[in-house]
């Protein structure tokens, strides 16, 4: 064997040594991080800020009325919860979000489908619609309580204007974003307009349409309780203005909590929906 050969094959037969000692390093790690998921590891966090809220109540760095302890906050919880004081206003607040955010989202649809797909609609449209977007759901507020006052109408109006313009925004952008190439396959096929539609333009722009629909819900939860802040007399909204006005932040604490526990399981909810529609992207197709 030359010199030259046994250089050459030096590498490759001493090779497998380090790199077995890779592996080795990287089991602790994978087996750390197999053990420890993501839900877990965002744990600490809020335990920490809760613990901060403990001493801060606990040591009345902050006046007791104004910062009430996570115990007091519990203990009215539970009072409100008993008493169905609470679950009364959330179920008044989940009945407006779903219905002004069912009529969003048919708005939403109809609308970004149109969009993409007739360009003559889009450019009739679309800039009207870029500026109407741009207005928040509190800049309508006046306008809209002397057209409609301030019962549920107007709750309903300005909640499915949260969760339309994202919707018809994903919308659009998911249909106008499908490859050409999709389409040129499905007219080498001969498919019809409805198979294209049906078969290539809108699960192509599923993934797209369905984070709108997401975002339209966060949007619709959050208007709900800023319209219920501003203008109702029940929901969980209210309870936190009600709470401000007699100065017991307890209820204010308990209501924000539930209204952020809420909104995450709602959103929880929607992501496990997206897992099984969206479940063949992981399949490789």
């Amino acid at each position: 064997m030359s010199a030259q050969q046994a250089v050459l094959e030096l590498p490759s037969s001493a090779s497998p040594v380090p790199e077995l000692a890779q592996e080795q390093g990287k089991a602790p790690r994978a087996r750390f991080r197999g053990n420890w998921s993501p839900r877990w590891l965002a744990l600490p966090f809020p335990l920490f800020l809760l613990l901060l809220w403990h001493v801060a109540a606990q040591f009345e760095w902050v006046a007791p009325q104004v910062l009430p302890s996570p115990q007091s906050v519990l203990l009215t919880f539970i009072d409100l919860a008993a008493s169905g004081e609470m679950f009364d206003n959330l179920k008044i607040s989940l009945l407006r979000v779903l219905l002004g955010f069912g009529v969003g989202l048919a708005g939403g649809l109809l609308l970004g489908v149109a969009m993409g797909l007739s360009r003559v609609f889009k450019d009739y449209v679309y800039p009207l619609f870029k500026a109407f977007s741009q207005v928040p759901v509190l800049g309508w507020l006046p306008l809209l309580m002397l057209l409609v006052g301030i019962d549920e109408a107007l709750k309903i109006i300005l909640i499915s204007k949260a969760a339309l313009v994202p919707i018809a925004l994903n919308t659009f952008k998911g249909i106008e974003n499908v490859p050409a190439r999709y389409v040129e396959v499905a007219r080498v096929l001969r498919f019809s307009r409805w198979q294209l539609l049906t078969r290539v333009i809108f699960p192509a722009a599923l993934p797209p349409v369905w984070n709108g629909v997401r975002y339209g819900f966060t949007h619709a939860w959050l208007a709900l309780v800023v319209v219920e802040l501003l203008a109702s007399s029940e929901g969980l909204g209210y309870m936190i203005v009600f709470g401000r006005q007699l100065f017991q932040l307890d209820v204010v604490m308990a209501a924000v909590v539930v209204v952020g526990a809420v909104g995450y399981v709602l959103d929880r909810v929607l992501a496990r929906i997206e897992t099984v529609l969206l479940g063949w992207r992981r399949t490789g197709f």
